[in-house]
């Protein structure tokens, strides 16, 4: 049997995009409640949301700005 996979997009200048069957839990351990039939969660990193740990378009107005990028893979 095959394991979901879990995939956490870096969008720029937003939030982590999460796809895939996850829990998001606080420093205690315990789970918040994630929106049943969405395909995908936003997770803050501006630190400006209103409804932490949860993006809430915070960035947008807050002027956040990052754009990361994976290392090239080298070729074999």
């Amino acid at each position: 049997m095959a394991e979901a996979v879990v995939t956490i997009r870096v969008r720029d200048n937003g939030p982590y995009v999460v796809e895939g069957p996850i829990q998001v839990l606080d420093a205690e351990g315990k789970p918040f409640p994630l929106p049943s039939g969405k395909p995908a969660i936003a997770l803050c990193r501006c630190g400006h949301s209103k409804s932490k740990p949860f993006c809430d378009g915070s960035h947008r107005t807050a002027g956040f700005q990052a754009s990361e990028r994976a290392p090239a893979t080298p070729s074999p």
